[in-house]
């Protein structure tokens, strides 16, 4: 009974290091992987492993994580731990794991200062800046403390996108254009002496920005970063869109010009009912289309994006709406962070159909990329001037 009770003890702390490394484990499952241990026992580790990966891991991005926090945990004090035996779904994957730094800080003490005196022998040995080094580190890698730092810099980024002129005009002096009425009002204030003639320029403004962001289980991390970003951006422009969509499409625009982004954030969460489940892209695009398009669009907007491609529809129906979106607007960037790994091919269905209908087709993966973007997105650009990993990558679908 007392290493029944000392098992179950360690399935809760287990339980709980993989709530702090950033998995979601409810009382629910902590449940069920104790009936599930008391099964197997503890004679063998893999059986063990395997008995809580059933009952604690339910998305595939959550393997590697669950994998090096119980290669950490389920072993005996000032022991290396080693690779589970047998199975070859249990080799850990190649360096670095993702998950690796959110484990080894939620096992470690909250108290000691550990962490600290790492960072400050990294930082006097490799003699690197902390902020380069957080520029470019994927955004699945980030730590609690790192997390709170790549916010706090997107919190500062700004969106150099050029101002687009309009139809109206304006009183300007050294304006290319005659402006008879101004001029005949001061012909008359003058008496008809003199002839002082009154000049006007197109009035300019900044160009509409949507954003479309997909919230689905396997781009939650992102999805919160570039709503962060949105954020950034909405605070200093008053044409601003957002859009969340997974099952369904949800209007987020007025909880997005919150002042405190972690209370807009927290809103948006409450407020969106599909964060962190499945995705119909082409479904969600089309509520876009009939609902949104004509009154967003009509005026140059920038569209930027953000979704991995995976639709679990098969990509039906999802190239004619991505086509119908890229000719309303006046610039479509679609931005996927698959495209941090250097052999990605577009090989889903989903990719493969949206790839030839967008303009721009970019990483965001981490702080870098998105401060490339922010300097993409300042370049006026036509839709001739097609990228080339874009012309590349059309090519790879249609061969």
């Amino acid at each position: 009974m007392t290493h029944a009770g000392h098992l179950a003890d360690s399935i809760v702390h287990f339980a709980r290091t993989l709530r702090a490394a950033g998995m979601k484990v409810g009382p629910g499952r902590v449940q069920e992987a104790l009936r599930a241990a008391a099964l197997v026992g503890v004679a063998s580790r893999d059986e063990l492993y395997w008995a809580l990966h059933a009952t604690l891991v339910s998305r595939e991005e959550e393997r590697a994580l669950f994998h090096e926090a119980f290669r950490r945990f389920w072993r005996p004090p000032g022991v290396a731990a080693p690779a589970l035996p047998g199975n070859r779904m249990a080799r850990p994957p190649l360096p670095p794991p993702p998950g690796t730094r959110r484990v080894r800080e939620a096992l470690a003490d909250p108290a000691a200062p550990r962490r600290q005196v790492e960072r400050e022998v990294r930082e006097t040995i490799m003699a690197w800046s902390p902020a380069e080094a957080l520029r470019t580190r994927d955004f699945e890698q980030l730590s609690a403390e790192e997390l709170r730092e790549a916010e706090a810099a997107i919190d500062a980024l700004r969106l150099p996108v050029p101002e687009l002129a309009t139809r109206r005009l304006q009183p300007d002096p050294r304006g290319p254009r005659l402006d008879p009425r101004a001029t005949l009002r001061a012909v008359l204030r003058s008496g008809g002496a003199t002839i002082p003639l009154r000049w006007r320029s197109p009035r300019w403004r900044p160009p509409t920005v949507v954003a479309l962001c997909d919230v689905s289980g396997s781009m939650t991390r992102y999805a919160r970063l570039l709503l962060r970003f949105l954020h950034a951006l909405a605070r200093d422009r008053p044409r601003v869109h957002a859009f969340t969509f997974g099952t369904r499409l949800t209007e987020v625009t007025r909880l997005l010009r919150h002042r405190d982004p972690d209370a807009a954030l927290a809103a948006i969460g409450r407020a969106v009912p599909d964060w962190d489940g499945g995705t119909r892209i082409g479904a969600c695009l089309r509520q876009f289309n009939l609902r949104w398009s004509r009154r967003l669009l009509a005026q140059g907007a920038l569209v930027l994006l953000f979704t991995d491609g995976l639709d679990r529809e098969g990509g039906h129906g999802l190239a004619e709406e991505t086509d119908r979106l890229r000719r309303s607007c006046r610039r479509l960037i679609w931005l996927n962070p698959l495209l941090r790994y250097a052999g990605f091919e577009p090989r889903a269905a989903g990719i493969r159909a949206m790839l030839s209908h967008v303009d721009e087709f970019r990483p965001v993966h981490d702080l870098e990329a998105l401060g490339q973007l922010a300097e993409a997105l300042g370049e006026e650009r036509g839709r001739r001037g097609v990228p080339e990993h874009v012309r590349r990558l059309r090519m790879a679908t249609s061969g």
